[in-house]
């Protein structure tokens, strides 16, 4: 860049500034930190409980399920499920049956999801039998008419181990005295606990209780799966659909949860968006400095003018001096932006302990800290983003130190 480079850096760190010039500059490099720093915490705090949700919600579900539509399809399950245990991609199989139903304990009612599960294969495809925190979940297969609980669901329905609840289904019964919904006394076996609101909305059973609570024939509303990678697992039943027989279909997680995961991710997007703005002000007052400083400069830029720089060579020292300034809040930005983001954690533990307080009260929140993951994916766009806007800002007013007449610049001062 030769001497624009030279004299550009000199602008930057030069003391013998107007001093209202130089707190213009100050502001704007402190809007950089702030915007920098805000941005890559928000973000780091964002994808740990992107991490979190992710981690509980499909704690308790499989990376994905066939469905048998109607009794036909689900004729032969079993040799289904050995001709699936064999992909080289497919971890574990295990049958499942499911209905919504009504649980109740003296006066307390709550709608759960109860499933009936193998217990001996429930623990291939989810991590269920390992986020127990009482009882056995073998314990189901020991007697019929035994639930394990989410701890939520058996805190809101007052019940613990050992206890009676009744279970009422959207089946019928004939009756002498009529049609009434088909209900069934239940022992509590075990509770698990993930800290997500599934605590709250389902109930495990034995497939051979949910067989007698049902109704229906031997066979299960469908298979559970799990993959070898979470994330392949739509991809993989793709496969696996092109061999299936007719009136099985295949559901990924993606399909089932993938709801509540598009929206965690648009509610990122968007916070970075609305920070970004911050660094976008920051950033732009950047084109204040510049244009005070040509206003200060214009006798220098004559100079050069006369002594044969052209027009080019005055655009790139101020492009130089802005990208100068920018660089300097970015990076001090980024540097703290890390900082926090690394420690976030202590730090929030530190706030509960000065102002004597929980800011995330378990019986409100499924967390009780607050979790981060610094990604340096995030940080080099956050960086780029920044550097992108700076450099923009100081085009304009590069432009127009360019555009100094040299003559009628020394003439007026």
């Amino acid at each position: 860049m030769g001497y624009p480079a030279l004299i550009g850096l000199r602008y930057s760190f030069s003391r013998q500034r107007n001093r209202f010039t130089a707190l213009v500059s100050l502001v704007s490099m402190l809007g950089m930190v702030i915007g920098v720093a805000s941005l890559i915490v928000v973000l780091s705090v964002m994808n740990g409980f992107s991490g979190e949700l992710r981690g509980r919600i499909l704690a308790l579900v499989p990376h994905g399920y066939l469905v048998f539509d109607g009794a036909e399809a689900a004729a032969d399950w079993e040799a289904l499920a050995s001709s699936v245990r064999r992909d080289p991609d497919v971890l574990g199989v295990a049958p499942y049956l499911r209905e919504k139903a009504l649980l109740g304990a003296g006066r307390g009612q709550r709608g759960v999801q109860l499933t009936g599960i193998d217990t001996a294969l429930e623990g291939t495809v989810s991590r269920m039998p390992s986020t127990l925190v009482a009882g056995r979940l073998d314990a189901l297969e020991e007697a019929p008419f035994r639930v394990v609980l989410g701890a939520t669901l058996a805190r809101m329905l007052g019940v613990g181990l050992g206890d009676k609840v009744r279970v009422t289904l959207p089946r019928f019964t004939a009756t002498p005295l009529g049609l009434f919904p088909r209900s069934r006394q239940l022992e509590v076996v075990g509770l698990f606990r993930v800290g997500a609101e599934q605590d709250a909305e389902l109930a495990y059973v034995s497939l051979a209780t949910a067989r007698r609570l049902l109704g229906g024939s031997d066979a299960p509303n469908g298979l559970m799966l799990r993959t070898t990678d979470l994330f392949e697992a739509p991809a993989v039943l793709d496969r696996l659909v092109t061999s299936l027989p007719a009136g099985v279909r295949a559901v990924a997680w993606s399909e089932s949860q993938g709801s509540l995961f598009r929206a965690v991710r648009m509610e990122k997007f968007t916070v970075s968006l609305l920070l970004l703005s911050v660094v976008a002000v920051a950033a732009f007052n950047i084109v204040a400095t510049l244009v005070m400083s040509v206003a200060e400069k214009r006798q220098d830029i004559a100079v050069l003018r006369s002594l044969g720089a052209d027009p080019a060579a005055i655009l790139r020292l101020f492009v130089i001096h802005g990208v100068v300034l920018a660089c300097l809040g970015v990076a001090a930005g980024a540097v703290l932006g890390v900082t926090l983001a690394l420690s976030v954690d202590r730090l929030a533990a530190a706030l509960e302990g000065l102002l004597q307080a929980r800011l995330f009260d378990p019986a409100v929140y499924f967390i009780t800290g607050l979790p981060a993951e610094l990604r340096w994916s995030d940080v080099g766009a956050v960086v780029g983003a920044s550097l992108g806007l700076g450099l923009v800002a100081t085009l304009y007013p590069a432009w127009r130190a360019s555009r100094v007449a040299p003559a009628e610049a020394l003439r007026y001062g």
